[in-house]
């Protein structure tokens, strides 16, 4: 009987990409791409890898890009469906959580240049 080990998976904050990555093993699985917006943290996208679907390994994504907005003394602004689902099951970020306007939307589409 063989046994596979792994690390556990990492998460690493790549600011000239303006996003978050998951490792596993050292390589990417997936990312949550954001803008900085003053004091915000504008979340806009995520995605896991079809090879690594299925492992919880946004959930770890996410909770660990939360943590490190908090820790930078930023807000989150959760334009991204999964970023708004996850934060409706952890109400711990709740006070650092500020709701997608208009002008948010339209300042990310001018910053993406769509």
């Amino acid at each position: 009987m063989s046994e596979q080990t792994t690390t556990p998976p990492t998460v690493r904050r790549v600011d000239e990409r303006h996003r978050y990555e998951i490792l596993v093993d050292g390589a990417r699985a997936g990312l949550t791409a954001y803008r900085d917006r003053g004091e915000q943290r504008v979340f806009f996208h995520t995605e896991i890898d079809d090879a690594y679907a299925g492992q919880g390994l946004a959930g770890v994504l996410v909770q660990e890009a939360l943590t490190d907005v908090r820790a930078a003394g930023r807000r989150i602004v959760p334009v991204c469906p999964y970023v708004a689902k996850f934060l409706t099951r952890h109400e711990e970020f709740g006070d650092i959580t500020d709701r997608v306007t208009p002008e948010i939307l339209q300042w990310l589409d001018g910053e993406l240049g769509r």
